[in-house]
């Protein structure tokens, strides 16, 4: 029956990635593929309940990550109805296609550092949607996005999940994760960086003539603007203060900053008409994000999450530890694995196939699997939280990021492998 699930799960797989060719939605192969794999192992497995306890621990792991999206989704939303956005690129005047790719990517990289990749993700495709209004211009800088997002996640015990995972778990610590990966992080962005700043051809559009001179908005100004701009980045900024001082997971700091906004939102122009304010509060907020985009991540972690249960990633990771043997091989491969399966169970699996007692804290395996698995995932646009967040706020084909994208994402992540390597060969 195993082999049955894997193969529900590869087919499931393949579905997502030729959603278009075969015109079924990529969240409907999604839930499919989840529900499917859970549902054999359940009629496989000689102990129902202990399958319900291992889908109801998958779910409150899963639930944690969706909550953290929907939040910072309609912060960003209410922010963008509020013309917030609009202070950052009514200052930006370039209108040269490489200076504001530069621009956005160190952007991109060290905001992810410091708020986590999926959020940043978001707020920066909500801003090129601002500056760009040409789709296949747009298409590459998201791409970009998604690459320099990951990198920037790398590097910082917040910036990604697995990185948290480990820092969480007592594998690495917090100044020596950034001493380590921070060079390897720039040069996984800036060799796919380089290479389009001498091949990217074509401008960034121009604005329809109602919003030629309006940065993308209508011509009048939306009361309170600075106001939920400044409250929406404090919102996501304070996320890891929060779980720091509270030790609570970073969603519930992500709605308590999303249930200030909704009140301040609700505070602005209480007097108005209700049909005129519902655009400006959460409430509407709420019906214009992409939930389909949050089912379909809910259906690819249910499906990773019946594998993990299984143990089968567990026992890939050992096979892979018997074959291969070397470590750096181990843990490079593991990461381009996370193009394809999450690299949070892939993580979780390797956090158990290696004991702290053998490896203790900063060891090279820790540091290098922060690296690759926070940064493999690029390759695909399915391989990370920030990649399936860009592949339904922009509706890029998985294909044609697997031809535009996905090889300069594998030279930049090679890059970052080789150089972390050789800086660990020289400090060593």
């Amino acid at each position: 029956m195993y082999t049955v699930i894997i193969a529900v799960f590869v087919v499931g797989y393949l579905a997502i990635a030729l959603e278009h060719p075969i015109k079924i939605n990529k969240t409907a192969s999604a839930l499919l593929t989840g529900v499917l794999c859970w549902t054999l192992y359940a009629l496989s497995s000689g102990n129902v309940e202990e399958v319900k306890d291992h889908l109801n621990e998958t779910l409150s792991q899963t639930s944690q990550i969706l909550f953290f999206l929907l939040g910072a989704m309609t912060i960003v939303e209410l922010v963008d109805a509020y013309q917030g956005f609009r202070l950052v690129t009514d200052r930006i005047q370039t209108k040269n296609p490489v200076k504001l790719l530069w621009l956005v990517c160190w952007v991109t990289f060290f905001l992810s550092s410091i708020l986590d990749n999926l959020t940043t993700s978001i707020v920066m495709i909500s801003l090129i949607r601002k500056l760009i209004p040409d789709k296949d211009m747009r298409m590459f800088f998201a791409g970009m996005i998604v690459i320099a997002a990951n990198a920037g996640g790398a590097w910082t015990p917040i910036g990604d999940v697995t990185t948290t995972m480990l820092w969480i778990g007592g594998q690495i610590s917090t100044v020596n994760i950034m001493e380590s990966l921070f060079l390897p992080s720039v040069f996984c962005m800036l060799v796919p960086l380089l290479y389009l700043t001498f091949t990217l051809k074509g401008s960034l559009g121009d604005q329809p003539a109602a919003q030629a001179d309006t940065g993308g908005y209508g011509n009048e100004k939306v009361k309170g603007g600075s106001t939920m701009l400044a409250l929406g980045v404090g919102a996501l900024v304070f996320v890891p203060v929060f779980k720091t001082l509270t030790h609570m997971p970073p969603y519930i700091g992500m709605l308590l900053g999303l249930g200030v906004l909704w009140v301040v939102s609700e505070l602005i122009n209480p007097h108005a008409d209700e049909a005129l304010r519902k655009p400006y509060t959460a409430a509407g907020a709420l019906q214009r994000i992409d939930t389909s985009s949050v089912l379909f991540f809910l259906g690819i972690l249910l499906a990773v999450g019946a594998l993990e249960s299984m143990t089968i990633l567990q026992q890939f990771a050992v096979w892979l530890d018997e074959a291969v043997g070397s470590q750096s091989v181990i843990i490079t491969l593991i990461g381009l694995i996370s193009a394809v399966i999450d690299n949070v169970p892939l993580v979780a699996a390797s956090m158990g196939m290696y004991s702290l007692d053998t490896f203790p804290m900063d060891h090279f395996i820790w540091e290098y699997l922060a690296y690759c698995a926070g940064t493999g995932g690029s390759i695909l646009i399915i391989g990370s939280a920030a990649g399936v967040a860009v592949m339904g706020m922009e509706k890029i084909d998985f294909i044609w990021y697997l031809k535009r994208i996905s090889l300069i994402a594998m030279l930049g992540y090679f890059a970052g492998c080789g150089s972390y390597l050789l800086i660990y060969q020289f400090m060593h």
